[in-house]
C-alpha cells in the first residue's frame, strides 16, 4: 500500500509537522526517496543533509537519509547545525541539492524539511510550491528510482565560520551578547566569538531540544528578556539572538530596544546601496512603509514581496537584488554572500557596520523615523480555515473600495496607517500587524483589524 502524507505538512516553502502525530519515521524514509528521485531525474546525484538540535532530528535525518541511499545518490551528512551552515555545504561543496532536518522556530514538538536543488540543476534554487506538491505526489504514487547509493560524514563548520568571517570588516572591538536559545547554533557562535574581537558573553550556549529556558523565536519579545537582561548587566553595546536553525536574527540595542526584521533591513540598506546605487531590494508585506521610504530615499529601489523564506529567495534571483529581509528576521544578503537567510552571516554584517562606522546601534535606529505599531500579531484558526477567512476579508474589503495590496494576504492601506492580515504558512494562525504615526490612529487600525475577524466569526482581541 503506497504512503501518503498527512495532508497538513505539505507546507508552502517545506515540510512541517508534529513529530509522532503528523510527521513520523516513515514520512522522512520516503521524503527521502522521493527528493533523491527528484534529484537524480533533474542529472544530480549527490546531496549533503543536516540536522538542527530538537530531541527527534537525528531519527528523522537517519530514516531520511536511507531514503536518499535507496535511490542511489551520494550522502554527504554535516550532522547537527544550524539551517544556513547546510545550505554553505551546498555551494562550498559544490553538491546537487541539499535537504535540512529542522522545526525551526516552532513548537518543540514540530519538526520538517527546508530543501533545495543546486542552480546548475533544471529547477534551481529553493524548493517550494509545486516542487513540495510534486514530492507529496511522488510518495502517493510511489514513483522512486532505485539504486545503491553510500552516506559518509563531512566536517564543514571551520570552513562556515571562516567563510562568515571573511566580510568582517570592523575597527572597534565591541561588548556583544548573544543568544543561542539552546538552539543549533551554538558550537558555530563559539568558534566563531573565539575569533572576533571584542567580549562576548553567550547565554543557552547548550544544544538543547526541549528549549529549557525560552523558545527559540526571537520575533516574540517575551523571548528577548534574557537577552535584555543580560545587555543591561553586562552594559553591551548590543545583543543578538537567533531561532532554532539560526535563519532568523533578533537584536537589540545597548538600551535595550528591540531592533525589528525591517529595522535591521534599513541599516543594512546604507551599506549596500552605497556598493550597489539604485538596487532592488526586497521586504515582505509585514515590513514597515518606513522601510520602503527609506530603501528609496538612499536611492534604491523598494519591492514589496509574499512573506516566506524560499519565496523571497526565488524574487532575489529574480531581481538580481543583493539585499532582501522579513519582520521575522530571515536576512538575505546577495551583496558578498550566496543570497540565502544566514542569521550568523547577517551578524557578522551587523557588528562589522557598527564597528566600521562609529555609530551605536543605538544610533542608527534613533536615525530612523519613528512610527507606532503592534508586534506580530498571530491568532490561532484551524489549519482548513485560516486561508478562508483571508479570502472572505479581501471580498469584503474590495466591495468596500478599500486600498487593499494583496501580494500577500491584504495589506490595507487608511488616512491613519495601514494593517496586515495573512495566512501563515507554517502555523495554524492568522498573522497580522498595523502601523500608524500615532497613538490613536492604531487603535483605530487594530479596531478595523478585529472588526474584520468578528465578521468572520473569529472571537479575536489584541
Amino acid at each position: 500500500m503506497a504512503h501518503s502524507f498527512d495532508p497538513t505538512i505539505v507546507r508552502e516553502y517545506d515540510i512541517r509537522g508534529t513529530v509522532g502525530k503528523t510527521l513520523t519515521e516513515a514520512d522522512a524514509f520516503v521524503l527521502g526517496k522521493a527528493f533523491g528521485t527528484m534529484v537524480v531525474r533533474a542529472g544530480g546525484k549527490r546531496i549533503v543533509a543536516g540536522r538542527d538540535g530538537r530531541t527527534h532530528s537525528p531519527m528523522l535525518e537517519e530514516a531520511l537519509v536511507k531514503g536518499l541511499v535507496a535511490t542511489g545518490v551520494t550522502v554527504e551528512r554535516i550532522g547537527l547545525g544550524p539551517t544556513p551552515m547546510l545550505y554553505f555545504a551546498a555551494v562550498d561543496r559544490k553538491a546537487d541539492a541539499g535537504i535540512m532536518v529542522t522545526g525551526s522556530h516552532n513548537p518543540a514538538d514540530q519538526n520538517g524539511f527546508k530543501m533545495l536543488l543546486a542552480k546548475h540543476l533544471p529547477g534551481g534554487g529553493p524548493v517550494y510550491g509545486a516542487a513540495i506538491k510534486k514530492l507529496a505526489d511522488m510518495v502517493a504514487s510511489e514513483d522512486f528510482v532505485a539504486g545503491n547509493g553510500t552516506s559518509s560524514p563531512v566536517d564543514i563548520i571551520d570552513a562556515y565560520v571562516a567563510r562568515v568571517l571573511k566580510d568582517y570588516q570592523g575597527t572597534k572591538p565591541l561588548n556583544i551578547v548573544w543568544d543561542l536559545g539552546n538552539g543549533a547554533s551554538a558550537e558555530v557562535a563559539k568558534r566563531l566569538t573565539a575569533k572576533l574581537p571584542g567580549v562576548h558573553t553567550l547565554l543557552f550556549a547548550d544544544v538543547d531540544g526541549t528549549f529549557p529556558n525560552h523558545h527559540p523565536d526571537p520575533t516574540e519579545a517575551k523571548n528577548l528578556v534574557d537577552l535584555q537582561k543580560a545587555v543591561r548587566e553586562k552594559k553591551a553595546d548590543l545583543g543578538i539572538a537567533f531561532d532554532g536553525d539560526a535563519d532568523r536574527i533578533g537584536a537589540v540595542d545597548g538600551q535595550t530596544r528591540i531592533i525589528a526584521g525591517d529595522q535591521l533591513l534599513a541599516i543594512y540598506a546604507h551599506e549596500v546601496l552605497k556598493n550597489m546605487p539604485g538596487a532592488v531590494i526586497i521586504a515582505d508585506v509585514k515590513a514597515s512603509q518606513v522601510l520602503f521610504d527609506k530603501v528609496a530615499e538612499l536611492g534604491g529601489k523598494p519591492l514589496m514581496s509574499r512573506t516566506g523564506h524560499s519565496l523571497i529567495k526565488a524574487k532575489m534571483a529574480e531581481t538580481h537584488s543583493p539585499l532582501a529581509g522579513e519582520m521575522s528576521g530571515h536576512i538575505f544578503f546577495g551583496d558578498k554572500y550566496y543570497g540565502f537567510d544566514d542569521a550568523i552571516y547577517s551578524a557578522v554584517r551587523l557588528i562589522s557596520l557598527i564597528s566600521s562606522s562609529g555609530k551605536s546601534l543605538d544610533s542608527w535606529r534613533d536615525s530612523l523615523p519613528q512610527t507606532v505599531n503592534t508586534p506580530e500579531l498571530r491568532f490561532p484558526v484551524e489549519e482548513s480555515r485560516k486561508f478562508a477567512v483571508v479570502n472572505e476579508v479581501k471580498a469584503r474589503l474590495q466591495k468596500a473600495n478599500a486600498k487593499v495590496n494583496d501580494t500577500d494576504g491584504v495589506r490595507v492601506q487608511t488616512p491613519d496607517g495601514w494593517w496586515l492580515l495573512r495566512a501563515s504558512n507554517t502555523q495554524a494562525v492568522l498573522v497580522a500587524r498595523a502601523e500608524s504615526d500615532s497613538t490613536e490612529g492604531l487603535a483605530r487600525l487594530k479596531i478595523l483589524l478585529i472588526d474584520q475577524l468578528t465578521a468572520c466569526g473569529l472571537k479575536c482581541s489584541i
